[in-house]
Parts: C-alpha cells; sequence; structure tokens
C-alpha cells in the first residue's frame, strides 16, 4: 500500500517504534532462541536503563558474569570459534552492555557471514547502542538487510525493517510489515501479543485505524517440537541462546546451567525491584517463575507488579490477563 504521507514531513518516533529496547529486547531474544518470530520489541526509545548487577548467588550458580570471563579466556584462545563470539555478544547483550555486544557480534559475522540470526543479532545491539533518535543506525540498518537477504523469514530482522519504515515516516508500509510478520509468527508465540501492541500503538499514534485487521489478523500454526522441561523453558522467555548453546560455549555442566538460568530469571526481578515499571518484563517473570515450577515465586512476582501498577490500570489489566492465562495463583 502507498503511503500517503508526504516524504517531507516533519517526524518525531512512533510511540511502539520509540520503545524499540523495551518491546524488541523480549521479542527479539526469543528469536534469537529459535522461537520463529519478533524485544522483543528488546522491543525501541528512551535509553534503557543502567545495567543492573545481578544479585549474589551461591558459588556453584554461575552469573552471567561468570560466563563472559569464561567466554573472553575461551576466546582469547581460540579466537575463530564464531560460535563462541556469538555467545559472548548475547552475554554483553543480557547485562545492557549493548556496544561491547555488537563488537563481539561482528567478529561473529566475519568468522561466519552467512548466519542470518547473528546479523539480526548484531543489528538489534547497534540500535540500542546507539545514541541517534527518531532514526535507525545505517550500520544497523544494514545488518538487518544482511539477516533479510541470508533469511528473508528472520523475524527481528523484518520487525526492525518495519520499525525503520516506521521512524521514516511510511506508517502505513511498517504497520502492513508487521502484519505480515503477525502471519507468520505462531499462535501460542508469547511475543505474538507485543507485535499486535506496536500495531495498535503506531495506528494510534498516526490515526490509521487498525482494529479490523487486529481483529481479522491470521495466526501461523502453533510452533512444534517446543522443549518441555521447565528451565529450558524459562530460558526461552529470556532473551539469549539455548541452553545447550551455554554448554557447547561454556563449558557449563547441566546443573550449572539450569543454576545459571534460574540466576537470570533472579537477575531480572533484579532489574524490576530498580525498574518496575515495564508490564512486559513483569510478564517475563510471571511466565520464567511458572516454567520453572515455582508458582509460590510467580504470586509474589504478580503481586510485585500489581502494587507498581495501582496507578495504571492498563497496564495492571495486562499483567492480569497474563497471569491468569498462566494459572497463577491470585490474578
Amino acid at each position: 500500500m502507498t503511503d500517503p504521507e508526504p516524504a517531507t514531513e516533519t517526524r518525531e518516533p512512533a510511540q511502539g517504534a520509540s520503545r524499540i529496547g523495551k518491546v524488541a529486547l523480549l521479542a527479539a531474544g526469543l528469536i534469537a532462541l529459535g522461537a520463529g518470530g519478533v524485544a522483543m520489541m528488546r522491543g525501541p526509545e528512551t535509553p534503557p536503563p543502567a545495567a543492573v548487577p545481578p544479585p549474589a548467588v551461591p558459588s556453584q550458580q554461575p552469573s552471567v558474569d561468570d560466563v563472559i570471563a569464561k567466554l573472553e579466556a575461551k576466546l582469547a584462545e581460540t579466537p575463530d570459534d564464531a560460535e563462541g563470539w556469538r555467545m559472548l555478544g548475547w552475554s554483553y547483550f543480557q547485562t545492557e552492555r549493548y556496544a561491547e555486544a555488537a563488537t563481539a557480534l561482528k567478529k561473529a559475522t566475519k568468522l561466519d557471514p552467512d548466519h542470518a540470526e547473528t546479523w539480526s543479532f548484531l543489528g538489534e545491539a547497534l540500535v540500542l547502542a546507539s545514541k541517534e533518535e527518531g532514526s535507525m543506525p545505517r550500520d544497523a540498518k544494514a545488518a538487518f538487510d544482511k539477516a533479510i537477504k541470508l533469511d528473508p523469514k528472520d523475524a527481528r530482522a523484518r520487525y526492525f525493517q518495519a520499525v525503520a519504515m516506521d521512524l521514516s515516516g511510511r506508517h502505513r508500509q511498517a504497520i502492513n510489515a508487521w502484519f505480515d510478520l503477525l502471519e507468520d509468527t505462531p499462535a501460542d508465540a508469547p511475543y505474538a501479543e507485543d507485535i499486535r501492541e506496536v500495531i495498535r500503538n503506531v495506528g494510534e499514534k498516526r490515526k490509521i485505524d487498525v482494529e479490523k485487521r487486529l481483529a481479522e489478523a491470521k495466526f501461523a500454526a502453533p510452533a512444534n517440537g517446543v522443549i518441555t522441561d521447565g528451565p529450558h523453558k524459562a530460558a526461552a522467555a529470556i532473551p539469549g541462546p539455548t541452553s545447550d548453546q551455554m554448554k557447547a560455549a561454556a563449558g557449563l555442566p547441566k546443573g550449572q546451567q539450569e543454576a545459571m538460568i534460574r540466576g537470570m530469571v533472579d537477575g531480572l526481578e533484579a532489574k524490576l525491584a530498580n525498574d518496575p515499571a515495564n508490564v512486559d518484563r513483569w510478564i517475563m517473570l510471571l511466565r520464567s517463575r511458572m516454567q520453572l515450577g515455582e508458582p509460590r515465586k510467580a504470586a509474589e512476582a504478580l503481586q510485585k507488579g500489581l502494587a507498581a501498577f495501582r496507578n495504571d490500570s492498563a497496564s495492571a489489566r495486562k499483567l492480569r490477563e497474563a497471569a491468569s492465562t498462566l494459572g497463577i495463583a491470585g490474578a
């Protein structure tokens, strides 16, 4: 569809697109895990909150910083390990060290230039590391374009390409691109609602009616081959690689691997204690606690989240709806 808005229009970032970091964080991380679709949305924006140190954990539970140290040492000895650089890039990303994540991922793309997900992940890291506002960094756009060339279905790259359209004033084209992405998103994907929210936010801000299309939107069939054990499913709720990839890259035994996943969930909770106004992160936390088989902690997190949104009825309602779907007590 041709966008009727003139190219010379003075533009401000769309509400949904301007939150790239927060929305893309969830969705994009899930895509990196092979879930098939958008960060989240790591979400797009005002600058992301400063990194919060992970909470202290027993010595047998490796933190992300422990993994970073191991990976850095490993890569000093084997600098041609593309998977190791990808892992280091993700580890930096998890601690919100986006510029360092981009540097590591650039090394990975040089060693393995045909890996689409690395290019799209690099693009997201460059977006979040950028100080630019209201436009897509040129190097990030190039990374997304490269990812799409390698894999036209790469969902994270498709999401951010639509963001670039919106930021350049092509709002209707962006919305159409997000709808196309929605059609390829499994109906049970945890980030499906995030795509719908971005469409709704941009439509509302740009006076484009999207509700009828949203009501009629089709999804792809539910994803097959979903990992069913708790720790691995919890990992899929947080941006990053699978536990098997972590084990291969850092050499962690299975018990430590699962302990690290729990440490990641605890780290997410610690970030929310410092930045409680992010409803998507609260939903991520609820999902992770339930997938880890921790319903009591999930119920406690729900109450903390509802307290944070006592003056924000829309966010409180979204949190309750998600909790109800997950079967959390108190929803």
